[in-house]
C-alpha cells in the first residue's frame, strides 16, 4: 500500500524551535535577536538593491520599501520570526508599469495593492491557505531554493543591467573561494560557540579579510550607493488626475497590477508564515498577516517605496540565526534605517562574496533534499505535483505555480475520488434488489454511479442505500432524478434511503424532485423516500 501524504510529511517536518515568550526576554535572548537582526539587515541590502534594478527605480526605492515593510509587518505580523521587504516576486511584475508609466504609477499602485490585502485580511480570505496541499508547499520552496541561487548567480557577472557578463578568471576564482571560505564558517561555527549567529560571524570575518588585504571584488558599493535620508511622505503625483474620468483611467491603468501584486505578495507571505511556523511551532495568524502586509505595503505607497513581502531566505536567516520574536525584525529593519543613514561607507565595504555565501546556505536549507529520496514511496500524482510546482516556479513565478499545483491536486483528487464510488448489492426476501452506495456523488463521479445500475434487468423495486455516501452537488441531484426516470419509465419503483441532513438540504433548495413524504413535513423529504412510477417531477 502507497503512503499517503501525511506519512511522508512526518519526514520531512522542519526542526522545531520552542518559541520564547515575552517573559524570556532575558539579556542573552535580547542579545541573540539583535545579532540575528543585524545578519538579516546585512543580507536585505543587495537584495534590496538588486531587485530596485530589476524594477527599474532608485536603490533607495526599494530599501526603504525593506525598510518600512519590514518594521511594520515585525510589529503586527501573523508570525514573529517573519521577515519582509521588497522581493524579486513583486519586481518583476513591476517592471512592465515602470517602463510604461513611470515610478509615480508604482507609488499609486502599491497603495491600491495594500488596500486589497487589508480587505483579503478583513474578509479573512486567507484561510484558504489551507487549501494549498502538500506536495505544492514542497515543490513551492524546491523551486524557490533554485529561484534564490539562480538570483546569485548575477553577482558573478559584471557590466550594466541587461548586458552583464562573467566576471574575468581570476576574480571568478578568488569570489568561489571567498563564498566557499563564507559556507565554510557557516557550517563550523555553530560546532565552536553559538555567542554570534553563524552568518553574521561568516559575513565579519570575510569581510575582514577582504578588507584587510585589500582584496579586489565586487562589494555593496560596487552595485549602488545606499546612501540616503530618511523617507518622506509623499502623495503619488499623476499629471493625468485631473478629474473623475482621468482618475478612472489611472485606476483602470494600476488596478490589473494591484491585483496582481496583491495576490503574489499574499501568497508568497502565508506560504511563508506556514514554513516558518513549521521551525517554530506556531499556528495561525493568516487573517492578521494579511491586514499586516496591506497597512506596510499602503503606508510604503505613501513613503516612496516598492511594496513587498514576506522574503523566505531571510525569514531562514532569521530563524536559524536565533530569531523567535518580533525584536528580531524590528532590529533588522532599524539596522537597514541606520545603514541608510550613518553606516552606507561601512555597509558598501562588504564583499558580495560574503552575502552569497550565506544566501547559498539559505538554499541548501531550504531545499527539501528527502524529496529526491521519497519521490518513489509516495503516489505518482504527488510525485508530479512536487516536480511541476518547482519547474513553474523556476520558470514563471510563485503565485502561478502554487495556482497550477492546487488546481492539478484538486484534479488529481477529483478522479480519484470519482473512481472510487462503488455499490454493493443486495437481494431480500421479498426480491427487492438493494444498492448500497459507498462514496461522495458529485459531478466527478455521477458516470461511475450511473453505470452501477442496470434498469433494464432489475426488478420491480429497487432501492438505493446511501448509508455510506453523501450527495454533493447539483450535479449529483441531476444524476438522481435521470436515475429514478429511467426506472419510472420502465414502470419500476425506485426508493432511496438513509440520506444525509445534507442532502436534505441540497434536494429542498433544488426542488427538482416531488417525493411522496408523511414523516417529514419540514423537509418534504423523508429518510427513506420512493419514486413511483407515474409520479410528477417538479421542474419538467
Amino acid at each position: 500500500m502507497k503512503p499517503t501524504i501525511s506519512a511522508f510529511a512526518k519526514n520531512l517536518s522542519f526542526t522545531k524551535w520552542r518559541n520564547p515568550s515575552f517573559t524570556e526576554f532575558t539579556p542573552g535572548r535580547i542579545k541573540i535577536e539583535t545579532l540575528a537582526g543585524l545578519t538579516v539587515a546585512l543580507a536585505l541590502v543587495p537584495e534590496a538593491v538588486a531587485f530596485s534594478i530589476v524594477a527599474h527605480v532608485n536603490p533607495l526605492v526599494g530599501l526603504y520599501a525593506a525598510f518600512i515593510v519590514g518594521l511594520i509587518t515585525a510589529l503586527i505580523g501573523g508570525r514573529p520570526g517573519m521577515i519582509s521587504g521588497a522581493t524579486g516576486a513583486l519586481a518583476v511584475v513591476m517592471v512592465e508599469l515602470v517602463l510604461r508609466h513611470g515610478v509615480e504609477y508604482l507609488f499609486a499602485t502599491v497603495i491600491l495593492m495594500g488596500v486589497m490585502q487589508i480587505l483579503a485580511g478583513v474578509l479573512h480570505l486567507g484561510k484558504f491557505i489551507r487549501l494549498v496541499p502538500h506536495p505544492v508547499m514542497l515543490g513551492f520552496v524546491n523551486g524557490l531554493a533554485i529561484v534564490i541561487f539562480n538570483s546569485q548567480l548575477d553577482m558573478f557577472k559584471t557590466g550594466p543591467e541587461g548586458a552583464k557578463v562573467w566576471m574575468d578568471a581570476v576574480t571568478m576564482l578568488t569570489m568561489v573561494g571567498l563564498v566557499g571560505l563564507t559556507m565554510a564558517i557557516i557550517w563550523t561555527m555553530p560546532k565552536i560557540t553559538h555567542i554570534v549567529p553563524a552568518p553574521l560571524a561568516g559575513i565579519v570575518i570575510v569581510a575582514a579579510i577582504v578588507i584587510g588585504f585589500g582584496i579586489d571584488v565586487p562589494n555593496v558599493g560596487s552595485m549602488a550607493s545606499i546612501k540616503g535620508g530618511l523617507p518622506s511622505f509623499h502623495i503619488p503625483y499623476i499629471p493625468e488626475m485631473v478629474n473623475f474620468q482621468s482618475a478612472w483611467d489611472v485606476l483602470v491603468i494600476i488596478f490589473p497590477y494591484a491585483l496582481v501584486l496583491a495576490a503574489i505578495g499574499l501568497i508568497e507571505s502565508l506560504l511563508t508564515l506556514n514554513l516558518v511556523g513549521e521551525m517554530t511551532d506556531q499556528r495561525g495568524g493568516t487573517s492578521q498577516e494579511c491586514v499586516a502586509q496591506g497597512i506596510a505595503n499602503t503606508v510604503t505607497g505613501f513613503f516612496g517605496g516598492m511594496g513587498g513581502c514576506a522574503m523566505i531566505g531571510q525569514s531562514m536567516i532569521n530563524v536559524k540565526s536565533g530569531g523567535r520574536t518580533r525584536l528580531s525584525g524590528v532590529s533588522a529593519a532599524l539596522f537597514l534605517l541606520a545603514f541608510i543613514l550613518f553606516g552606507s561607507s561601512i555597509i558598501e565595504k562588504i564583499p558580495l562574496a560574503a552575502l552569497v555565501g550565506v544566501m547559498f546556505m539559505v538554499v541548501i536549507g531550504t531545499f527539501a533534499w528527502r524529496t529526491l529520496i521519497i519521490m518513489r514511496k509516495i503516489p505518482l500524482t504527488d510525485a508530479l505535483v512536487i516536480i511541476l510546482v518547482t519547474v513553474v516556479t523556476v520558470l514563471t513565478d510563485l503565485a502561478t505555480a502554487v495556482i497550477v499545483g492546487v488546481i492539478v491536486s484538486a484534479l488529481a483528487f477529483a478522479w480519484s475520488t470519482a473512481t472510487h464510488t462503488q455499490s454493493r448489492t443486495e437481494i431480500t426476501k421479498s426480491g427487492s434488489k438493494i444498492y448500497k452506495l459507498n462514496g461522495p456523488l458529485f459531478f466527478g463521479s455521477i458516470e461511475s454511479f450511473t453505470d452501477l445500475f442496470d434498469p433494464d434487468n432489475d426488478p420491480d423495486h429497487v432501492i438505493v442505500d446511501f448509508m455510506d455516501s453523501r450527495v454533493v452537488d447539483q450535479s449529483a441531484l441531476q444524476a438522481i432524478e435521470a436515475l429514478a426516470f429511467r426506472y419510472k419509465s420502465r414502470g419500476k419503483h425506485l426508493q432511496l434511503r438513509h440520506l444525509s441532513r445534507d442532502c436534505h438540504k441540497l434536494l429542498k433548495r433544488a426542488g427538482r424532485l416531488i417525493v411522496d413524504s408523511d414523516n417529514d413535513p419540514d423537509y418534504e423529504i423523508a429518510v427513506d423516500y420512493s419514486i413511483k412510477p407515474g409520479s410528477t417531477s417538479g421542474g419538467h
